[in-house]
């Protein structure tokens, strides 16, 4: 993992697990992304607005709003950013639910964080960012 591998690039990262988010945060940091934060679904959607992230890394289950709430609200922008959903549920339906509404990959907690960070560059690439 390359410490410029995210230059340039805004990532909003959504969950309600404080050490993940925090986790997260400096890991993709180090990397050079712009890190955005929330920890609840209210919150995302604010930070999704005020920050047009490059790529949204969206937990399932957050107070306030769901994350499917916040992935449609996300979907309904003019040019929708790649969202990786995690989620502890294992759901096949859930699963489902959330790749007909658009997710680029949807990972099971717990998301070991090269895993993540390969995912995010995966979809990052395959959108030309």
């Amino acid at each position: 993992m390359s410490q410029e591998q995210f230059n340039g690039h805004r990532i909003l990262v959504v969950d309600d697990d404080l050490d993940i988010l925090e986790s997260m945060e400096i890991a993709l940091s180090a990397m050079g992304a712009e890190v955005a934060t929330a920890s609840d679904g209210n919150t995302a959607v604010s930070m999704f607005n005020a920050h047009s992230p490059h790529a949204v890394v969206l937990d399932m289950m957050l107070p306030k709003r769901s994350g499917f709430l916040v992935l449609e609200k996300i979907q309904e922008s003019n040019a929708p950013p790649p969202v990786i959903m995690i989620t502890a549920n294992q759901g096949r339906r859930h699963m489902q639910y959330a790749l007909d509404l658009g997710v680029s990959d949807y990972l099971v907690k717990p998301v070991p964080l090269t895993r993540l960070v390969e995912t995010l560059a995966q979809v990052l690439k395959l959108r030309g960012e």
